[in-house]
């Protein structure tokens, strides 16, 4: 086929074929009669109908398209599918004259026509987000497709269309005259011509073979899987089907994952990898892989152009262009030199050795011992409070090393906490490609190899074979491109002699690259490929150890218990936290949405400083004489209701739990507890016994003791009885449950339950629900004890006490969590009486509950409370969370309720409004994704379906509303 063949078939239109003129032919030729939807397409027709029997797809197109092409497609796909059985791809249906491929007449124009058959499923072009999981389904569903037609042979596979990456080059020149912005048209030249030239060396390496070439997330279908997530198996629209090169399969696919980037080009390297598992790609492949994703990607926004030039109405071109223009935008934001690392390195390859020759340091006369090395990691012991937020602090910290020794040096491959950002969607660049140092002005720095210096202001390049210096703070004595030997004088520090200078040091592969000073955490490993550390040039280490976070996990699960979980399957290691804010080791902050054990926030001062010096005083147990066990508990007791005037201090919510079930026994002479079902009270036996969600237990409603009686849990959400006016029926429930234990003669000890229905994600108790079951249970001499470990104490902003949402003063409160701020503290407040009955069953002892430490703690947390108005806080930012929560609802079907109040809320996320059908898997998915937008956050509840919202009370508004954008944008965009 000529060329200029190939170039006037960039310039056709799409057949003039209306709806009409579909059900004409489609009824004339092919017998089929129903509901017509047009599909859309570059340059041809199609057209979905659905019939009594099925759909189908009717393809009409140009006659330039010989019928050797149709037939190649045609024969490819039923190739493909003898050869591989678990992709479905669509098939031939003969028209009435048993015909695969018609011509028609269609207002005096003559098309070729064919149907095909209609695979059900999804494309996942809308779908913004793509877990790595569907982007390694993307690779390995590529593979296969090429893999089943590496055997199939057609004539009308060879061919000249404006798709074949073999001839970008020029195609690219014939589109460009078509783009009207001079800028946008230089950049796609520019691009074009560093793709080519990358890719001359490699081409006659380059395997050639029959090719879909438009694996796209246009033409996967797509089903469901477990985590609500489309999954490709599918592959639709041969139209591209050709002889080209093998590793161009990988690459258009890869293009079309870089709409799905959010700007990261990384994305693509699960379906590098997963492409290379199923069919391998040689060196000179994967090397050529990325110039033929720019060169995808310069195409499509050209031919794009050209096209709505010719066919402005084209919806379909309409709709990808600016999807065009972002995947352009991304392959165009890295060097070449970094995503053809990455490649290699997903692929298992690894860059070869250093060849330029190091002769001695840069600086000849520094000695190891002279250098102190900056700590700036998150856990510095240079960071105090928020001073990692100061944007002088690295040179700071450096400069006070300096001061001490003369000489002092940041670390190369360091996270940097300094370079954080808070309330980021994605990771900030906080990895460390550089080291600066402090040293004395004057100093003669040496040439470490043979090298052509370049100089761009202060900045100077030592240019060697393959590996290039980038150093700042040198006065250079050597021209402009001038040439040096390894040994030579380059010049000196500069800064006054004796006085102190600065260095800043970088190393580079890519000669023709100046890199960046930081990478980002995902992109760090690639990146210490291309810039190695400056210790080869230096001659004394200068590298921070790497963080251990793997190494780490498996010591914690080789000896650490296993029922004891962790969040998340690949938990990022924290190490230091700030107000509502917890920081990686490799420098990211994440929104704490989930820790309401940390009322205050993380790294208080003030309780920092309490304990501290409580600690060098004196810390023992409470059976000793001192002051702060008796002020905490009178301010312990200050805050219950009326009559609650003792107090036991105890170590955690569990305990007191524990306690509390013992003091009903003691005070009733009774056992029978009632308990909620879907309730979680704690760990020790009796606390665990009350407990009986069978999300933290699969066998708790059958493995409760005798004594235990839960009762129907009043949840108005998804309860047997829903809705507010559900109180009755409820309260009936527990009158049942009273009436059962006295037909056995039973007496009652008490009855047990959150005030806010915590565990179940914050549920609202019906309207008088205590004050009618606390009745009922005093009327039988059991006492009423209100768990508030989770939503007492201010979380609930507009009550200290949930309780008193209810209108209603339990005979016993428990209390835990927030009021030591992350400390081992918890507590039991009642009446004395109440108390006086357990010491006839022998005296109460705690080992650290309400040691001098603790008491001090629990005082401290209760004065930053008042002092910096917290509950006020978690009423003014949670009224307002909820509202913007309670605003996802009208757009997101599968969001059912917001729950709770305060900053005790829950989001409960349904598959079906009406069943109420979990949405599990998917709460899952959705947290997993939160957290990689910078967001902690854990599901909840019986079917662990509700997102469990209890950060810090110092959350801020501004971090109230990033949680729901980013929810909002992952809801949006996918998980």
């Amino acid at each position: 086929m000529a060329a200029d063949t190939l170039l006037n078939r960039t310039r056709l239109p799409r057949p003039d074929v209306s709806d009409q003129d579909a059900a004409d032919v489609l009824r004339e030729y092919f017998g089929l009669a129903g509901e017509i939807e047009e599909l859309g397409s570059q340059q041809d027709r199609n057209f979905r109908i659905t019939t009594e029997t099925g759909r189908f797809v009717l393809k009409i197109c140009q006659p330039e398209y010989g019928l050797a092409e149709l037939e190649a497609q045609n024969a490819a796909m039923q190739h493909l599918s003898n050869r591989v059985a678990d992709i479905r791809v669509p098939q031939p249906v003969p028209a009435l004259s048993g015909q695969e491929i018609i011509t028609v007449e269609i207002n005096g124009q003559s098309y070729r026509a064919r149907v095909l058959s209609y695979l059900d499923g999804e494309p996942l072009t809308q779908h913004k987000y793509l877990a790595p999981e569907v982007i390694a389904a993307f690779g390995e569903l590529a593979a296969k497709t090429a893999k089943g037609l590496s055997d199939f042979r057609h004539p009308g596979l060879v061919r000249e269309i404006q798709w074949d990456l073999r001839r970008a080059g020029p195609v690219a020149l014939h589109l460009l005259k078509s783009i009207s912005d001079q800028e946008r048209r230089d950049t796609i030249a520019k691009a074009m011509i560093v793709t080519v030239k990358r890719l001359q060396p490699l081409t006659s390496q380059l395997r050639v073979q029959a090719v879909h070439h438009d694996i796209t997330d246009d033409n996967i279908v797509s089903h469901h899987s477990e985590h609500g997530r489309l999954i490709p198996d599918s592959v639709i629209d041969f139209g591209d089907v050709m002889e080209g090169w093998l590793v161009a399969e990988l690459a258009v696919t890869c293009a079309a994952l870089l709409h799905h980037a959010d700007g990261d080009p990384f994305v693509i390297l699960p379906a590098v990898k997963a492409f290379h598992q199923h069919y391998p790609l040689t060196e000179p492949e994967l090397k050529a892989l990325w110039p033929l994703i720019v060169a995808r990607a310069g195409i499509l926004v050209a031919s794009s152009e050209q096209q709505l030039s010719i066919d402005p109405d084209n919806d379909y071109v309409l709709g990808n262009a600016a999807h065009e223009r972002e995947i352009f935008a991304v392959v165009t934001s890295v060097p070449f030199s970094l995503m053809e690392t990455a490649i290699l390195d997903a692929a298992g390859f690894e860059l070869g050795p250093i060849e330029t020759v190091i002769s001695g340091p840069l600086l000849p006369s520094l000695a190891p011992s002279d250098i102190r090395l900056t700590d700036l990691s998150s856990t510095s012991a240079e960071f105090v409070e928020d001073n990692w937020a100061d944007r002088e602090i690295d040179w700071k910290a450096l400069a006070r090393a300096a001061s001490d020794t003369g000489t002092a040096s940041t670390r190369y491959g360091e996270y940097r906490l300094s370079y954080t950002r808070l309330r980021a969607p994605q990771p900030p660049a906080t990895f460390a490609l550089h080291v600066d140092i402090c040293l004395i002005g004057g100093t003669e720095a040496i040439a470490p190899f043979d090298a052509t210096v370049l100089r761009d202001g202060h900045h100077v390049i030592l240019v060697g074979k393959d590996l290039s210096i980038h150093v700042d703070g040198i006065d250079c004595e050597i021209e402009e491109g001038g040439t040096v030997a390894a040994g030579d004088r380059l010049g000196q520090i500069a800064g006054p002699v004796g006085g102190i200078g600065g260095l800043r040091l970088q190393l580079c592969r890519d000669i023709d690259l100046v890199p960046p000073l930081f990478a980002k955490p995902q992109h760090a490993h690639v990146w210490q490929m291309l810039c190695p550390s400056p210790a080869v040039v230096l001659g004394f280490p200068v590298e921070a150890p790497a963080p251990e976070t793997a190494a780490l996990l498996a010591k914690r699960q080789q000896n650490f218990a296993a029922s004891q979980k962790h969040y998340y399957g690949h938990p990022p290691q924290f190490e230091r936290g700030w107000k509502e804010h917890m920081f990686s080791v490799e420098g990211r902050a994440y929104l704490d949405m989930v820790n309401n054990v940390t009322i205050l926030g993380h790294g208080h001062p003030r309780l920092s400083a309490a304990i501290g010096r409580q600690w060098s005083m004196l810390n023992t147990n409470s059976r000793f004489h001192y002051a702060a066990v008796a002020e905490f508990s009178e301010r312990l007791a200050s805050l219950a209701p009326d009559g609650l005037d003792t107090v036991f201090l105890v170590n955690s919510g569990s305990e007191a739990v524990d306690l509390a079930l013992r003091l009903a026994w003691a005070h009733t002479g009774h056992r029978n507890i009632l308990s909620l079902l879907e309730a979680y009270h704690g760990w020790t036996v009796a606390s665990d016994a009350v407990s009986t969600s069978i999300a933290d237990n699969p066998n708790a409603l059958e493995t409760r003791p005798g004594w235990v009686r839960p009762v129907l849990s009043p949840n108005t959400y998804r309860g047997r009885f829903r809705g507010e006016d559900t109180t009755a029926d409820y309260v009936a429930a527990v009158a049942q449950k009273l009436a059962e234990i006295e037909a056995v003669g039973e007496g009652l000890a008490g009855f047990i339950a959150e005030s806010v229905y915590g565990n179940a994600g914050g549920i609202v108790l019906p309207k008088g629900y205590l004050s009618e079951v606390y009745a009922r249970v005093r009327d039988r001499g059991g006492l009423c004890i209100a768990d508030e470990v989770q939503i007492g104490y201010g979380r609930l902003g507009h009550h200290f006490w949930g309780f008193e949402h209810q209108g209603v003063i339990p005979d016993i409160i428990t209390v835990a969590k927030g009021m030591g701020n992350g400390h081992p503290l918890g507590a039991v407040i009642t009446r004395r009486d109440i108390a006086d009955s357990l010491e006839r069953e022998g005296y109460f002892f705690s080992s650290s509950g309400g040691s001098p430490v603790s008491s001090a703690v629990g005082m401290t947390v209760l004065d930053v409370m008042a002092d910096e108005q917290l509950q006020e806080n978690a009423r003014t930012v949670g009224d307002h969370l909820k509202y913007r929560l309670e605003g996802l609802i009208d757009q997101f079907p599968i969001v059912g309720a917001v729950h709770g109040m305060g900053l005790y809320l829950g989001l409960e996320f349904v598959r079906n409004r009406q069943t109420l059908e979990p949405a599990t898997q998917e709460t899952t998915a959705i947290c997993n994704r939160l957290l990689d937008l910078g967001v902690i956050m854990q599901p909840t509840g019986d079917h662990l379906n509700v997102l469990k919202i209890k950060p810090p009370l110092c959350l801020s508004i501004e971090s109230a509303d990033f949680f729901v954008d980013m929810l909002e944008k992952v809801l949006l965009e996918g998980w």
